[in-house]
């Protein structure tokens, strides 16, 4: 996937580029930054879950989900209790993806529209990639490496976002050049919830 990144980064951007990641993802940029700090400018870390690996934060995570659901939590358990159709399985991802907006009101018709079209979900590269953030985590120091990071940092993440806030807690102290922007009323996907405060903060950011 680094390697993707850098054919991306050739074809639009040249020597170095702003790299935003999200989730997962902002793991696999802040990975990258390290490793080539000299093709990085600027890193946007949103909501990801931060480098400590005695603090897990996927119990907390499990927790809120069930708390999120609410009424539709004995739904999403019996999708899970037994292997799926095709059409089971679109339903429950949209049922577990709605948790991840803070406004219940709109947040089914947010994940329906992550989920269309369906491709479905690949579990084991899922549990696969988790599994290798775990060990990374746990075998390197990643909190040292991050101290060493010479390019400045935002991590950005909504105050309603059901993995715990606190876990990110871990890089912001390691980082030496790093703001920290929470958004009020946004989830896990700040940019659908809260367009214009994210924007604003990614633009205010690259100008300084």
């Amino acid at each position: 996937m680094r390697a993707d990144l850098d054919a991306v980064r050739d074809q639009v951007s040249g020597p170095r580029t702003a790299l935003l990641g999200h989730s997962w993802g902002a793991h696999l940029a802040l990975r990258y930054a390290i490793e080539h700090p000299e093709r990085v400018s600027h890193l946007i870390y949103v909501s990801g879950t931060g480098i400590d690996p005695d603090h897990g934060w996927h119990p907390h995570y499990k927790r809120n989900l069930r708390l999120r659901l609410g009424p539709q939590l004995d739904r999403w358990e019996a999708l899970s209790a037994h292997a799926r159709t095709p059409a089971e399985e679109h339903e429950r991802a949209v049922l577990q993806w709605s948790v991840d907006f803070a406004e219940q009101g709109t947040a089914l018709h947010h994940a329906e529209r992550m989920a269309t079209p369906w491709l479905g979900i690949n579990h084991e590269c899922n549990q696969a990639l988790n599994a290798e953030v775990k060990q990374e985590l746990s075998n390197s120091d990643m909190a040292g490496r991050c101290q060493a990071l010479d390019l400045p940092v935002l991590i950005i993440c909504g105050t309603e976002d059901i993995r715990p806030r606190w876990a990110v807690d871990s890089l912001h102290h390691a980082l030496a050049n790093s703001r920290r922007v929470s958004l009020a009323g946004a989830g896990h996907l700040p940019w659908a919830e809260k367009p214009r405060d994210f924007c604003r903060a990614v633009t205010d950011f690259l100008k300084q």
